[in-house]
């Protein structure tokens, strides 16, 4: 059935009013709300800038504050060296935190910042000089000074609050978008209402239209059921994928961090071959030469001797000299000496062999090594921070060492394992004593216990406890994930356990965890294989 001429040309103009009508009121509504969501993408966008650059801006503090404070420690020049080359990042990463946020750096707080900064800077440049003239005890005295660490606090707790602040503003505009967005949508569903109306009108009349099309609609109706099963089975092919994706960009991330921290140990490891290296030669020359010295002394002494024993009528100056010099005193005394000498260079020997076994961290190879070398190697590197200070009591290093076979494994890997976990160790004994002295609690000595033993045929485990704080189980969940950190700002970048465990479970094909409590200290349980397991390639 058709309708009349007149009254379908009726129902078209009233068509074209109504669609124009509706594209008037939605137009720029639609312009609106595109206009909110570019400007909202665009905070979202600068807030994540934001948040990068004072993660920037703190990382590189603390590089600067510990090249100065290695300065002061070692005497090493290189450290100066680094200090300088990271200072003009950081200076560079606060301009551009400055140009997205100007108000965050312009009010009362800002110029208090400022000014700890640069009394924080004056202090290392003054304790470089302090350095370049020898005067390293100054310089450590200078940088561990509580003048220091109250500036050091004052600047971290301002620049976190900048960071809040800044983050407080963005929470604002981000309110005042989603108001935005209420009143678009709101005048949305006015002008939604207003044309209701004339749309029934439409469509009663487009009724009669589509009584003369069942059979093109029963069509139709085919033709999207077959749409539908595509479209459910490209959303079925799209949820894999985007499952596909989060793992993709999961796995990015954990082997980003791992590059990081293993650029940062290969760079330890090859300044401690370099030193190691350095100081072998001098101490090989000193070490053959003393067997000579030795030799020589003892034929001079011979000769002396001879020369009394056939010689009976001294000269007067030769008896005044034997008595000035105490020539008695010397045959008796020079052979300690050498003997001590030979025991210094000696002991010298051993620290730059242990010093060789640590720089292992850059080799790639899996080898047969000695366990037992990589953990005393790496206590070594960490024995400055184990000694009695005048802030901290010495941590005592408790070896309980099993007869271990050698372990196939990548040594250089397991040492950044040892090294993470004993400087967790050490930094939670040092804060727990802090935390005693505070609140007055009598505090037992610190110390850190290994052990190690054979499991099985297979198997081993190596344990390393501290009697320290302990932590909370709901820190424990959470201990192992990238850039989890229960240190305080600025202290610890939370990859140090994250790398660890990529390097035990996924490399070793081991275990680790951990097993502690709050006041019962805290334990870590490695446990890898003798040999690692190899594939069989069918023929």
């Amino acid at each position: 059935m058709h309708l009349p001429y007149k009254l379908r040309f009726v129902s078209s103009q009233l068509v074209t009013v109504t669609v124009l009508l509706t594209l008037l009121l939605f137009i720029p509504q639609i312009w609106l709300n595109l206009q909110v969501y570019h400007s909202f993408n665009n905070i979202v966008k600068y807030e994540f800038k934001l948040q990068m650059l004072s993660d920037e801006i703190t990382y590189l503090d603390e590089v600067l504050t510990m090249s100065a404070r290695m300065n002061a420690a070692t005497g090493n020049f290189i450290w100066e060296q680094r200090y300088r080359q990271f200072e003009p990042k950081l200076d560079i990463a606060i301009k551009e935190s400055i140009k997205l946020a100007p108000k965050a750096y312009k009010n009362e707080d800002a110029k208090i910042i400022d000014a700890a900064n640069q009394r924080l800077v004056a202090m290392e440049y003054q304790s470089f000089d302090l350095v370049n003239k020898n005067q390293k005890e100054e310089a450590k005295i200078l940088l561990f000074s509580s003048e220091y660490e109250n500036n050091k606090r004052i600047y971290a707790n301002g620049v976190a609050q900048r960071k809040r602040n800044i983050s407080l503003q963005l929470q604002q505009k981000i309110d005042e978008y989603y108001q935005r967005i209420f009143w678009a949508i709101l005048e949305s569903i006015i002008s939604l209402v207003m044309l209701i109306p004339a749309w029934l009108l439409v469509l009663h009349l487009l009724q009669q239209y589509l009584k003369d099309k069942k059979i093109a609609q029963a069509a139709l109706e085919e033709t999207n059921s077959r749409l539908e099963i595509q479209v459910a089975e490209r959303t079925v092919k799209l949820k894999y994928k985007n499952f596909q994706l989060k793992q993709t960009l999961k796995e990015l991330q954990h082997t980003q961090v791992q590059l990081v921290q293993t650029e940062k140990m290969s760079s330890l490891g090859q300044l401690v071959a370099g030193v190691a290296h350095e100081i072998n030669n001098p101490v090989n020359f000193i070490y053959g030469n003393l067997l000579h010295l030795r030799e020589y002394s003892q034929q001079l002494l011979t000769l002396i001797t001879l020369y009394q024993q056939q010689c009976y009528n001294y000269s007067p100056e030769i008896t005044t000299l034997l008595d000035e010099i105490d020539l008695e005193f010397i045959i008796d005394d020079m052979p300690r000496i050498l003997s001590s000498m030979a025991i210094g260079t000696e002991r010298i020997r051993e620290i730059v062999l242990t010093l060789r076994n640590f720089s292992r961290l850059d080799e790639a190879e899996m080898k047969f090594v000695d366990i037992h070398e990589g953990i005393n190697s790496t206590l070594l590197i960490l024995q400055y921070r184990l000694k009695e200070n005048h802030n901290q009591q010495e941590i005592t290093i408790i070896k309980d060492y099993g007869n271990l076979p050698l372990i196939e494994c990548y040594a250089g890997g397991l040492n950044q394992v040892f090294m993470n976990i004993l400087s967790n160790a050490i930094d939670a004994l040092y804060q727990w004593e802090t935390e005693c002295l505070k609140g007055e609690i009598e505090k037992q000595l610190s110390s850190i216990i290994i052990h190690t033993q054979v499991k099985n045929k297979e198997r081993i485990i190596i344990s390393i406890k501290d009697n320290g704080s302990g932590i909370t189980k709901e820190a424990q969940t959470r201990l192992f994930d990238p850039f989890f950190t229960t240190k305080p700002i600025g202290k610890g970048t939370g990859l140090g356990l994250s790398i660890s465990y990529q390097i035990i479970v996924e490399k070793h094909k081991g275990k680790i965890k951990c097993i502690s409590a709050p006041g019962e200290g805290t334990e870590f349980v490695i446990e890898i294989p003798i040999e690692q397991a190899r594939s069989i390639v069918p023929h």
